[in-house]
């Protein structure tokens, strides 16, 4: 068992960084990564802050030194990625020497505005706040921005990992769009070519299944068949914000993909990500 998406006390998670290392040992882990939020340019309650980044980044070490003979433990952050407001992603790496790096974005921007639409968090509300302020509430160029700024994410930033790439989803509930619809089908597909091209891991993230609010992975198990074609590489992440949260959906993610034709996943080892085969019994 493997979760390289996991997020402490240090930004928005439930507890110490240790508690998530005795979960994993207790579940069987055989490797666990660290990947709390990192910094973005404005007072936040849920990211690292450039003070205590570097506290996380030597508790994880500490740890890794801990607990070298029972599990592997990685060092990395979750990055947001903002059109002209996020901090390079090659400066985490360099300044606090990660091990990897997952690319998202949780919040969009539009230009000329200084809002930004917050599109995650545990608030409908502020979803269609967001929707209404910066775009008149027209879902069709909103869901589009999201796109175009993740796909600016892809094309300007290094990392290893496209974190819950379509969860614009989230809180739209079928409310505004479905996700059958031409329009969102040719944005999403172009988005998954272009990880292709950059040759990038995407995420099957089950976080939406487990805090009930949504009713699918991200991405939705229709698009997994695409990724199988597109040869994408794909990696199972519960988002743990809590050590309760290691394992969760994790065996169902494991069925869809079978289901789907896709028999391997990667996971990260001391020697770089590597594909191994995809069992429901490890």
């Amino acid at each position: 068992m493997f979760n390289f998406h996991t997020h402490t006390k240090f930004c928005d998670g439930a507890s110490e960084p240790e508690k998530y290392v005795e979960s994993a040992l207790q579940k069987n882990f055989k490797a666990l990564g660290f990947s709390g939020h990192a910094p973005v340019p404005f007072p936040n309650h849920f990211a690292l802050t450039p003070e205590n980044i570097v506290d996380y980044c030597q508790e994880i070490r500490n740890l890794q030194m801990k607990y070298s003979h029972q599990i592997d433990l990685f060092l990395g952050v979750e990055a947001d990625f903002i059109t002209g407001q996020s901090y390079p992603f090659d400066q985490f790496r360099k300044d606090h020497h990660l091990d990897y790096i997952i690319g998202s974005v949780h919040l969009v921007c539009r230009q000329g505005c200084d809002s930004l639409w917050f599109i995650d968090g545990s608030r409908q509300a502020s979803y269609d706040e967001g929707l209404q302020t910066l775009f008149d509430g027209n879902i069709q160029p909103a869901v589009r921005r999201y796109f175009e700024q993740v796909n600016e994410m892809m094309e300007t930033e290094h990392f290893e990992i496209l974190g819950h790439f379509d969860k614009i989803i989230m809180h739209n509930q079928n409310r505004y769009f479905t996700t059958d619809e031409s329009w969102y089908r040719k944005l999403l597909l172009e988005t998954l070519d272009l990880a292709r091209q950059k040759k990038l891991i995407v995420e099957i993230n089950t976080r939406g299944l487990y805090k009930k609010r949504y009713w699918d992975f991200y991405p939705e198990t229709q698009w997994l068949p695409f990724l199988k074609d597109m040869k994408i590489p794909v990696i199972i992440s519960t988002d743990a914000h809590d050590p309760s949260e290691l394992d969760l959906f994790v065996l169902e993610a494991k069925k869809a993909l079978l289901n789907a034709g896709i028999c391997e996943q990667m996971i990260l080892t001391k020697t770089g990500f590597c594909s191994v085969p995809l069992s429901l019994n490890d």
